[in-house]
């Protein structure tokens, strides 16, 4: 799987920051950092709820 962000509609307001940091981080300048792009299945369920949860829908993901 692979995290695919539309910098274009994220408004990096930290809902999947908040829902899994070990995969996204906000930063200072309020721009959203990937941190791991290809996570593992161990996080599929919080990545998952990230992209639900995300208020402009700018998350997808890909499968590899």
């Amino acid at each position: 799987m692979k995290i695919v962000v539309d910098y274009d509609l994220c408004e990096a307001n930290g809902v999947c920051m908040d829902v899994c940091p070990k995969c996204f981080r906000v930063e200072e300048d309020d721009t959203l950092t990937v941190l791991v792009e290809n996570p593992g299945e161990e996080l599929r369920d919080k990545v998952e709820e990230a992209v639900r949860l995300c208020p402009r829908q700018a998350i997808s993901l890909t499968e590899d």
